[in-house]
């Protein structure tokens, strides 16, 4: 069998994993993302000739919050980590 080299998770399952690293075991959490923003002028040629303003929106964090209620982004704590 090939070596694995790209490992993808679903939102659930790394809410899951950082409810059961935080030792969570009540409430319901959900994945929360911070971004940030940045802007840039990019183009294809090294003179710029063709540049054009763009946006750069970089992931600066990622982590949970609580959630009202079990969706494909917010995972019960009780269910996923039980003490």
């Amino acid at each position: 069998m090939a070596e694995a080299t790209q490992l993808m998770f679903s939102h659930a399952e790394v809410v899951t994993a950082l409810i059961k690293q935080q030792g969570l075991h009540e409430g319901i959490w959900g994945l929360a993302i911070n971004f940030g923003l940045a802007a840039a002028n990019v183009g294809q040629t090294p003179d710029a000739s063709d540049a054009n303003p763009a946006a750069v929106v970089p992931i600066l964090a990622i982590g949970l919050q609580r959630a009202e209620a079990v969706s494909n982004l917010a995972v019960d704590a009780a269910v996923a980590n039980p003490a």
